[in-house]
């Protein structure tokens, strides 16, 4: 374990409407579908995969920081 105190935190944004490929597991944000396929099935395989399932956001009230120094993620209540 570090001996970081997590001094200098970045706050993380909140995730937006994410979409997961259900072949290759990708997330991605729903903006960067471009042509609404999967651009990771189809930079390895050729093929236009266009089955998504959607990530809900949590909206626990949970604010997230990343740690400059560390890169340790740390969680507080808002």
């Amino acid at each position: 374990m570090t001996s970081c105190n997590h001094s200098a935190l970045e706050l993380l944004p909140e995730r937006k409407e994410t979409l997961r490929c259900r072949n290759c597991h990708l997330t991605i944000a729903a903006e960067e579908v471009g042509e609404g396929f999967c651009p990771e099935c189809f930079a390895n395989s050729g093929s236009r995969r266009y089955d998504f399932e959607e990530l809900v956001a949590s909206g626990d009230g949970i604010a997230r920081y990343r740690c400059e120094q560390c890169g340790a993620i740390v969680k507080s209540r808002e």
